[in-house]
C-alpha cells in the first residue's frame, strides 16, 4: 500500500473553520512546516458535514466531498466530548469510512486535532505493508502487536480488504446497541471479544513515542511523527495547546544542528487539562 494509492481522511465542521485561529488552518499549517509533508496535501479528502466548512474547503482549493447526512441532526456546532451530539457525529464518520473501505480506497483517518509534524507513511509501511489496520493509543504498553493497548481511533491507516470492511460493518452495526457509548469504545470492546482474531485481521498498535498524543507525550523530538490532542474536550483549548506544539516543533527545527535539543521539552498543556472543569450541556 504504497504513499501515492492512499487517501488522507479527514472530517471537518462549521465550528473547525471559523473563529480566529481555525482548528483547520492549524491542521494544514502543521503539513507547511512538517518534514516531508507538504506534498501529502494532494492526498488528503476533507470532508465536510456541513455547508460551511465545505464552502470553507473550497476556497483553500483542496480536495473537498460535501457529507450529506441521513438524518437532520445539526452537526455544525461544536460538539463538547461525550456529549450525545459528538457521538452522533462519531458514529456518522464511521459510516461514511466503511463506504470508502467498500469502494476500495485504502486510507489514513486523522482527526483535524493531530498535527502532522513528519510523513507518517515511512513508519507505517516500512513495519510490514500487508498489516490490515495500523491505529494510534492513548498509552503503549510495549508490545505493538498487544491487543491490551488502548486504541485511538483519531488516527489509524487501514487497507481496504474483505476483512476490514467485515470489521467496520460490524463496527457500524453496534450503533444501535451502545447508548452513550462513542465508536471508539465499541471498537475497544470487540477487540477485547476477540473480534479482530475471529476476522483474521492483522492489526499493529502504534507506539507513542512515534504517533504521540497528550494522553501520553512523546519525548523523542527527532522520532515523532503525530501530536494528537487527544485528552481534551473543547476545541478551544486545542488550539491553544496545538499552537504550543507547532512552536515547540519550531524551536526543535531551528536547534536540531545543536545539542540543545537533548534539554527540549514540549509545554505543558494547561488549556487542555482546564478543559475538563466545562460542564456538559
Amino acid at each position: 500500500m504504497g504513499t501515492y494509492k492512499t487517501v488522507i481522511i479527514a472530517i471537518v465542521n462549521k465550528a473547525y473553520v471559523e473563529g480566529d485561529k481555525p482548528m483547520l488552518d492549524l491542521f494544514l499549517n502543521g503539513f507547511w512546516h512538517g518534514e516531508d509533508t507538504r506534498g501529502l496535501i494532494f492526498q488528503l479528502l476533507l470532508v465536510a458535514v456541513d455547508q460551511t466548512s465545505f464552502e470553507r474547503c473550497k476556497s483553500l482549493h483542496l480536495h473537498c466531498h460535501k457529507l450529506e447526512a441521513d438524518d437532520p441532526a445539526d452537526f455544525e456546532a461544536e460538539k463538547l466530548y461525550m456529549s450525545q451530539d459528538f457521538i452522533n457525529m462519531m458514529w456518522r464518520r464511521t459510516l461514511f469510512l466503511k463506504e470508502m473501505l467498500k469502494r476500495g480506497y485504502s486510507f489514513i483517518f486523522t482527526d483535524i486535532d493531530v498535527m502532522w509534524l513528519r510523513n507518517p507513511f515511512p513508519r507505517l509501511i516500512s513495519f510490514n505493508e500487508s498489516i490490515d489496520l495500523q491505529i494510534s493509543t492513548d498509552s503503549f504498553n510495549g508490545d505493538q502487536l498487544s491487543e491490551a493497548n488502548p486504541i485511538n481511533t483519531g488516527f489509524y491507516m487501514v487497507r481496504s480488504n474483505n476483512r476490514t470492511i467485515s470489521l467496520f460493518e460490524k463496527w457500524y452495526a453496534q450503533k444501535n446497541y451502545s447508548t452513550k457509548l462513542k465508536e471508539q469504545d465499541v471498537l475497544n470492546g470487540m477487540m477485547k471479544e476477540g473480534v479482530f482474531r475471529e476476522l483474521g485481521l492483522s492489526v499493529r498498535f502504534l507506539d507513542t513515542r512515534y504517533f504521540s498524543g497528550f494522553c501520553e507525550v512523546s519525548r523523542d523530538f527527532k522520532a515523532v511523527t503525530t501530536v494528537h490532542a487527544n485528552c481534551c474536550r473543547t476545541i478551544g483549548a486545542k488550539v491553544v495547546d496545538l499552537t504550543a506544539v507547532v512552536h515547540d516543533w519550531k524551536r526543535f527545527k531551528s536547534l536540531s544542528n545543536s545539542n540543545s535539543t537533548l534539554t527540549l521539552k514540549w509545554t505543558n498543556h494547561v488549556a487542555c487539562n482546564r478543559s475538563w472543569k466545562r460542564k456538559v450541556n
